[in-house]
């Protein structure tokens, strides 16, 4: 791999944030490390109409949120507090109140049938256990449209109990696992996951800008996140994670920054140490770093059912990927340079991640625009990725 080009970078940036606003970003930042350090942090465009997008930028972290709650549940395993295979209702006994969804009654209600096989957390953290999310699934859709149950963007507990797709284990499909994960970790901790996450993954990580709750300082450094509308233009919102949710919800709920997450990526690259402390063992990230899934569960491409929210969403099409503890991992070498057996994800409003153990490299490109996998954000990251392994 040969030197980084921050100059290349930076132009990157400024190019994704210029022209037509149909072919543009409000704003952007993005930073890459090895295992050594943070080799390269940029920004470009606007976090607010009158703001201007920097690195120390607040951002919604959307399904990013997810690898923080695992590496919590994954504290948990090496503290002795928690089985992966154990049913994970013996921990949290709401979760033993999910069935199987079985169709629909005549009255458009949902049937719902017991599960024959209890739910695990490794089931969770490998999204096999049936959970889906309204904007990739018709059924979900349906359930949240029909007044069954709240959308998941309210962190209300009741929206997490959406019944299951499958019997839990036979299958793969990404959902609100990592929500009812980081429950788990509120259960066996007795403490919010919030608390859990800001003593142990935060704090000896150094990320001090990040959580489920906004303080002044962050308040002050959010971007607005944007709405690409169907003409193409870019609107505003005043979309806010919830700040007093019933539900801390670890798969969708935090806020951060790129600098802060990267040395979360940091993390590891190191193993599982970080400036501040050890966050995970050395054994833990070597297990938890590789596919998971059994030979009958396969991910899948995600197809969208709600085009506002997200698009069809499949990282490299055409090449096989897996999934760990919990993250995509691509089983071949990415066309952006991306060594195989890689790790990486996104969060909702276009922010793209991965850790390539092998090449001791990582990196975050970041936006706020909806839907996932807009293709000005989607290509504008793909160019910023390759150029990372090929300047």
């Amino acid at each position: 791999m040969a030197e980084l080009n921050a100059t290349r970078l930076d132009a990157l940036l400024s190019e994704a944030v210029v022209g037509p606003e149909a072919h543009r970003l409000p704003g952007v930042v993005a930073s890459v490390t090895r295992a050594s350090g943070t080799i390269y942090t940029g920004a470009a465009g606007r976090r607010t109409v009158d703001q201007p997008m920097t690195a120390d930028t607040v951002l919604a972290l959307y399904s990013a949120s997810k690898p923080l709650t695992a590496t919590a549940v994954l504290q948990c395993v090496e503290d002795g507090l928690l089985d992966l295979d154990a049913p994970a209702a013996e921990y949290f006994p709401l979760l033993g109140e999910v069935g199987v969804l079985d169709g629909f009654a005549d009255d458009g209600g949902p049937r719902i049938r017991q599960v024959r096989t209890p739910i695990t957390t490794r089931m969770l953290l490998l999204h096999t256990a049936g959970f889906a999310y309204p904007f990739f699934s018709d059924n979900y859709r349906r359930l949240v449209r029909d007044g069954h149950y709240p959308d998941i963007a309210t962190a209300a507990e009741a929206s997490l109990m959406t019944p299951l797709l499958f019997e839990p284990g036979s299958s793969w499909n990404y959902g609100s696992n990592i929500d009812w994960a980081g429950r788990i970790v509120e259960a066996v901790r007795g403490a919010s996951l919030n608390e859990v996450l800001a003593e142990r993954v935060f704090t000896p990580i150094g990320m001090d800008s990040s959580g489920f709750f906004l303080t002044a300082s962050m308040s002050e450094r959010r971007a607005t996140v944007h709405l690409r509308l169907p003409d193409g233009g870019l609107k505003a919102t005043r979309m806010v994670m919830p700040q007093s949710p019933e539900v801390q919800m670890g798969g969708q709920g935090l806020y951060s920054t790129v600098p802060d997450y990267v040395r979360f990526l940091q993390m590891w690259l190191r193993d599982g140490a970080a400036d501040g402390g050890r966050v995970l063992s050395t054994e833990t990230v070597k297990w938890a770093t590789r596919n998971g899934l059994t030979n009958n569960q396969h991910v899948h491409p995600m197809r969208s059912v709600d085009p506002v929210i997200a698009r069809d969403f499949e990282f490299f099409p055409g090449q096989p990927a897996s999934w760990a503890y919990s993250f995509l991992v691509n089983d071949e070498q990415g066309p952006t340079g991306r060594s195989a057996g890689s790790l990486g994800w996104a969060g909702l409003a276009n922010l793209y991640f991965w850790i390539d153990r092998s090449a001791d490299i990582a990196g975050m490109w970041a936006t706020q625009v909806l839907p996932l996998a807009d293709p000005t954000a989607w290509n504008n990251y793909q160019r910023f990725e390759t150029a990372v392994y090929a300047p």
